[in-house]
Parts: C-alpha cells; structure tokens; sequence
C-alpha cells in the first residue's frame, strides 16, 4: 500500500487512493494506522476514490484518527485538491469533488495554495435539533456557562467567544472540550467546538477541539464555524483566522456563503511493510 502524507498547518493526513488500499478501512484498521509510534502518525485518513456521479474529479471520504468518519474537514480537501493536481487526477484548476457533506468546489491558487468554496453555512440543523433560527446556546462544561454559536458548515461546529475576562492562552481545551464534543443529548452526531477571540475588524484567533480528534493546530472547518460566528457578531469579511498552526482566510457572505483559503504541502510518500499489511489484514 502506497500513500502519502500531507500537513496543513500542523493539520497532518494520510492520504491513499482506492486502487491502492489492500483492505476496508474498518475503524480499527484506521486507528493502527494514524497511530504516532505502531503506524504512519496522523490526524486522520482521507480515501480518494472515483465518483459516483459524473461532473465530479473524485469522491473524499475522511476518516478521524479515532476510525470515525466525517463529513468534511477544510484542511483535508484542501490537501487532497492540491494532492489530485500533482497526481495527475485533474488538469484544471478548477473542478468538483464529491464528499459526504455535498459538493465542494476548489480553486487552486497556487503550486501549495487552494481556495474551497464551502457552501453556505447553516444556523439550524439537524446537528442541533433543539437550536432555534438563529442557533444560539447555553451549555455548561466544567463547571463553567457558556455561550455558543452553532454552525454547520458541511459538519456541526459549536463557536464559543471568549469574552475580556478570559485568556485564550490559558484555556484547557483537555478539560472543556471533551463534554462540549460529546453533548450527544444537545448535538446527537457529537460536535467540533473553537474558541475564538475578537481581535480586530477582519481577524480574530482561534483554538480548536476537533470531534475524533482533540485539540489540534487547526481546522479548516473549524476556522470557517468561527469566523462566521464572528461576522454575525459584528466582525468584517474576509476574516483571518489566527490558529497555532497559522492564519486562514475566510470569506463571509450575506447569505452566508462561505469561502476558506489556504495552503497544504505533502511531507512525504511512503510504502507499508508487508508485515504491517499483514496485520492489518487480521484486524477487523
């Protein structure tokens, strides 16, 4: 099995293609797999494979280092669109790909730069079924009340602003975001969660618990769930988006379309060993 290894601002993933997969990427085969020390290491899998459906280049699925599947993740397509550029999959710059949140539309930019459009961002969803038209909330986690914007952008994301009284610096994402993740009985389908200060008119800054995952130095989409919450409180499009790992553009809409930029670069292509292939070939 041939794969390579894509980073987006830390955000790191293997990507492989279909006809080169000897086996179903099952949950725990997916786990052995991102695993740091018995594995590649990695914040997830994306599979390309051919679509469904004539009019797009390719089908992404993208699976969390914990073997679950998500619906999108921002920095994952942008690797895997500068990924199908230099693999020969696409010539234009340009083009669809099929995800299991719908149709998103890249444009490459660059040799390492993207830009996805990302479809209009939601207030209410299924995601949040208690949420009203303007999907405000209250939650409370460790020990701590809350206010929170959810948005679902492809995938549920629940924005938090961090008011003066708070240091963004200092928040233990370990302690606050495993109960906001897993709030099954407020978000059904679990949620990635950001906290996000206001910086000025066009930026703000952001540290992101991602579901499946924890924290990490970015998220596409949870970049884009933040900078929306921010517009609708009074921030300006385009917003730069201040993450550990570096800043994203996002563009904010009226309708609330939304627009993320950014850059991605391969790390490395690799081959696994027939014992590992072997291994895995044993676990279910």
């Amino acid at each position: 099995m041939t794969f390579e290894k894509w980073q987006a601002l830390g955000n790191d993933y293997v990507i492989v293609e279909q006809q080169e997969l000897p086996f179903e990427l099952t949950t725990e085969r997916v786990r052995r797999l991102c695993a740091a020390h018995t594995g590649i290491g990695s914040d997830g899998v994306l599979l390309l494979t051919e679509p469904s459906e004539r009019g797009y280049a390719a089908r992404l699925r993208i699976f969390n280092p914990d073997g679950s599947e998500a619906e999108l993740s921002g920095n994952g397509a942008r690797e895997a669109t500068l990924y199908l550029r230099r693999s020969g999959w696409v010539e234009h710059d340009v083009f669809s790909i099929e995800t299991a949140a719908g149709e998103i539309r890249p444009r490459i930019t660059g040799s390492t730069t993207c830009s996805l459009d990302m479809g209009r961002a939601r207030l209410r969803s299924a995601d949040f079924p208690s949420g009203d038209e303007g999907g405000c909330g209250v939650l409370s986690a460790a020990g701590r009340e809350l206010r929170f914007q959810h948005v679902s952008i492809g995938n549920p994301q629940c924005a938090i602003e961090i008011g003066l009284d708070d240091r963004l610096e200092d928040l233990d994402l370990g302690e606050l975001g495993p109960p906001i993740e897993g709030n099954t009985e407020r978000f059904p389908n679990r949620t990635n969660v950001s906290f996000w200060r206001h910086d000025g008119d066009h930026e703000i800054t952001a540290r992101i618990y991602e579901r499946g995952v924890g924290e990490t130095l970015s998220s596409g989409t949870g970049a884009c769930g933040a900078a929306v919450a921010a517009v609708l409180r009074g921030a300006e499009s385009p917003v730069t988006v201040h993450l550990d790992g570096g800043d994203l553009e996002v563009e904010v809409g009226e309708d609330l379309g939304v627009r993320l930029t950014g850059w991605a670069v391969p790390v490395f292509r690799g081959t696994l060993s027939d014992e590992l292939v072997k291994e895995l070939h044993a676990t279910e």
